[in-house]
């Protein structure tokens, strides 16, 4: 192996063990984008590289009526009303290609104030240290010393099979697995808002 290959190789090594260490840092955006159904991780939900949102907000507090829920993709903003009136709209991060959130009329189903996910997440080692990032435990194999450790998902509001509205990362495009990602003070208003049967709507 030629000097060239070897320092290349060294180089990517380092490249990774960098990653791997970082893995708990909120602000580096290439591990916080990946995160895709949780991105709660570090000291914030949010990495500080991530699009400003100057979107979400809530008025919804005292206003009485009943609860609905309209969801734009295009717009990937979630609209909140309470006896047809408008009281919050919050930013997203919905299905990126291949894995789409669903359209159509939905209801909340459930809801798990600290939902973690059984399907992704991450592979770490006995003390916690994330060793494979990004896994899907039905795909990808488990290497040795290490066991599953699913993605956080706070205030999960599930309304059809596996995909719910939840507290988690938005880098200013769809990027989720299906679920409906907002930012956490969002996701926390709309789970003391909702209950089970509120009806969602998602459309184009």
């Amino acid at each position: 192996m030629s000097q060239i290959s070897l320092r290349s190789l060294a180089l990517a090594l380092t490249g990774s063990v960098a990653l791997l260490l970082g893995a708990c840092e909120g602000d580096n955006p290439s591990l916080a984008q990946s995160q895709y159904l949780g991105g709660v991780y570090g000291n914030g939900p949010v990495s500080s590289s991530a699009p400003q949102d100057s979107v979400s907000y809530w008025d919804g507090d005292g206003v009485s009526g009943k609860p609905s829920v309209k969801i734009k993709l295009s717009e990937q903003r979630a609209y909140f009303y309470k006896g047809g009136q408008l009281v919050g709209i919050s930013q997203l991060s919905t299905g990126r290609e291949g894995l789409t959130t669903p359209s159509g009329s939905f209801s909340i189903i459930q809801k798990d104030v600290a939902h973690v996910s059984s399907q992704f997440g991450d592979y770490v080692d006995s003390a916690d240290n994330v060793v494979v990032p990004n896994v899907d435990v039905g795909k990808d194999p488990k290497p040795p010393g290490t066991h599953f450790k699913g993605a956080p998902m706070p205030y999960f509001m599930r309304i059809v099979g596996g995909v719910g509205m939840h507290a988690g990362y938005l880098p200013g495009y769809p990027a989720s697995h299906g679920c409906i990602r907002m930012p956490e003070f969002m996701a926390e208003n709309f789970f003391k808002s909702v209950s089970t049967g509120t009806p969602v709507s998602i459309s184009h």
